[in-house]
């Protein structure tokens, strides 16, 4: 059985989180798994001895341990809390099949970790600052996604029903597993589908055929579109104007140096678009 891994953190993004895998999960039948990571504490503890005497230190020093201790099982307290809000809604949402796990530690290590057996990772566009911070992707996200081997479903602010679907096409080896895992998938079956690509290079445009063929040939009834523009602002504005429901592209087709110094297509589609997107690597 197929399973989906589910990251929530709390943040108004949780609740899109639980409904997007729970439509993932009743239209092909899997089991989720809903993680919470506890990061580790980072902050380092300041100097408050100063120049006071050394009892005066050790009792000081030991209020700072309690409240340590108090901090810790508030957050154990929260994160069950929140896998449990979690397992209630996408029960909800007719998921049956549900394991909750509560984690210490660094989210992509344990992500690394628990990934093994799923075979998609579905997270949030951003994170607690959310409302704090709207032009600024999840603080994690990028890590994550740069990191996992899984396909990974970014999900926007709020879920709504998904009657269509874009690749955003460009030809590269991510771009044709995208396409094959749509191919197989019973998570699209049925959905309006859309195939963009940006540029007229003829070995794109040979791919985009390709793509669109192995499409058909799978029942789906395909829209073939070539652009020109910058590839950014062509495909947000087509998923706006055009009502599309879910986003899939590949991510970080170029080196990572490469996209240091010249901006990255994957991160500011994830960021400008209001759909969710789903990314292959």
């Amino acid at each position: 059985m197929s399973k989906i891994i589910a990251l929530v953190d709390g943040s108004i993004y949780s609740q899109s989180v639980c409904d997007h895998a729970a439509w993932v999960a009743t239209r092909k039948g899997s089991s989720v798994e809903v993680i919470h990571i506890l990061g580790r504490n980072e902050a380092a503890q300041s100097n408050l001895s100063g120049n006071i005497g050394l009892g005066a230190r050790s009792k000081l020093m030991g209020e700072l341990a309690e409240l340590d201790a108090q901090s810790a099982r508030l957050a154990q307290k929260r994160g069950r809390a929140i896998l449990e809000d979690a397992e209630a809604r996408l029960r909800e949402g007719g998921v049956t099949d549900i394991t909750t796990r509560l984690r210490n530690g660094d989210l992509v290590e344990e992500l690394s970790a628990a990934e093994v057996d799923a075979d998609l990772v579905i997270i949030g566009k951003r994170g607690e600052a959310a409302d704090f911070a709207k032009q600024h992707l999840g603080s994690n996200l990028e890590r994550v996604v740069r990191s996992c081997k899984k396909p990974i479903l970014v999900t926007s602010r709020e879920f709504r029903p998904v009657k269509s679907f874009m690749v955003a096409f460009d030809g590269g080896k991510s771009a044709i597993k995208a396409v094959e895992h749509i191919k197989q998938s019973k998570v699209f079956a049925g959905l309006k589908c859309k195939l963009l690509t940006v540029g007229d290079k003829p070995e794109t445009k040979r791919a985009l055929e390709g793509a669109a063929a192995l499409l058909r040939e799978a029942g789906y009834e395909v829209e073939v579109e070539i652009a020109q523009g910058q590839a950014e602002q062509v495909i947000c504005d087509t998923s706006n104007d055009e009502d599309i429901d879910v986003l899939v592209m590949g991510a970080y087709g170029h080196s990572r140096i490469r996209n240091l110094i010249i901006g990255s297509t994957t991160t500011a589609m994830v960021q400008s678009c209001h759909v969710p997107v789903l990314l292959f690597r």
